[in-house]
């Protein structure tokens, strides 16, 4: 089979394609004819070994995705051969056509969705829910900021505080990203790249109950004095080191929370992909496609993901 793969960590451009032996699943494991690859940062910090990843070698990157199951091992009783799923954290890269996945982490596809919309799902949406709702317990009514909302995560996470009746606010870095978020049906947006951008919400009433931040090490030290009383930040991403002031938590009873999905069991993810079906199916949750790619053009993916001004999900055509 085709896959694009890595022979040692290093840059976007030593990916190169190969051809792969077709993996075979365990027992207790599916094989997924892979339609389309999600692409996330976490796929380039495993490919080049920082922030603590590590990856075995050859190396195929890619924990989401979505395709049809093309066979099941004899174990497996929960899913049928012709099947379509999408999948995260599967076992063996979905940039590829096909992949090995583990049934704990694999999930039917609403048929609302393509398998590129599909590859979208897994780490986008999971862990927009997990922030939102397993961390910061959020609920309707309250007053959100979705703090770097153009990307991936931020897009769902926006859908998903909107679905849920909250008063959502949300901040974008270019015009472009606040255009896409009117889009969305977000009311206020803000301008990051603004230094006094948290000024007017940064008092006990005009402050948030929650607020997702995308990028803790440039805005946590100045999201802590935007809360309201009993507030809470929930941290989904992070690259370096802020100082803050404790005494701004203490003023307000408020509270941060890390969010990372890696410490999430299967049990809660089956619990977050119950939730998210029917929302699809209705419609009131759909991924934004920035830029489709070929499987060829992979390291151009990995290069785009970590630039600023996201517009939404990189999305890799498999089959």
């Amino acid at each position: 089979m085709k896959a694009m793969q890595i022979q040692e960590y290093g840059p976007a451009s030593a990916l190169a394609l190969t051809e792969a032996p077709q993996p075979t699943p365990a027992a207790d494991q599916i094989l997924v004819k892979v339609g389309a690859a999600g692409v996330n940062p976490v796929d380039t910090y495993i490919r080049s070994g920082t922030n603590n990843y590590t990856a075995s070698f050859p190396h195929t990157p890619g924990s989401d995705g979505a395709g049809t199951i093309s066979a099941i091992g004899s174990d497996v009783t929960e899913f049928t051969v012709g099947q379509r799923v999408y999948f995260s954290r599967n076992l063996s890269g979905s940039s590829a056509e096909y992949c090995v996945c583990a049934t704990t982490h694999t999930y039917p596809l609403a048929d609302a969705l393509s398998f590129e919309e599909g590859a979208c799902v897994g780490i986008p949406y999971t862990t927009a829910h997990r922030a939102l709702f397993g961390r910061a317990n959020a609920k309707t009514g309250d007053k959100v900021l979705v703090h770097g909302a153009t990307g991936a995560v931020g897009i769902a996470t926006v859908q998903l505080a909107l679905a849920a009746g909250m008063d959502v606010v949300a901040s974008a870095g270019t015009e472009d990203g606040a255009k896409l978020l009117r889009e969305q049906g977000v009311e206020t947006v803000i301008m990051h790249n603004q230094g006094d951008h948290l000024a007017p919400f940064q008092s006990l009433p005009t402050g948030f109950d929650v607020i997702i931040e995308m990028l803790a090490n440039h805005n946590l030290d100045q999201d802590l004095k935007a809360l309201t009383f009993g507030g809470r930040v929930a941290v989904v991403g992070n690259r370096g080191t802020v100082e803050i002031n404790p005494r701004d938590l203490m003023a307000r009873d408020a509270a941060v929370f890390g969010v990372a999905l890696a410490n999430v069991k299967p049990a809660e993810l089956a619990l977050i992909a119950k939730a998210l079906k029917p929302l699809f199916e209705k419609g009131m949750l759909k991924p934004v496609i920035r830029r489709t790619y070929e499987l060829t053009e992979l390291a151009q993916a990995h290069d785009d993901v970590l630039k600023s001004g996201a517009l939404g999900n990189l999305v890799i055509r498999v089959s």
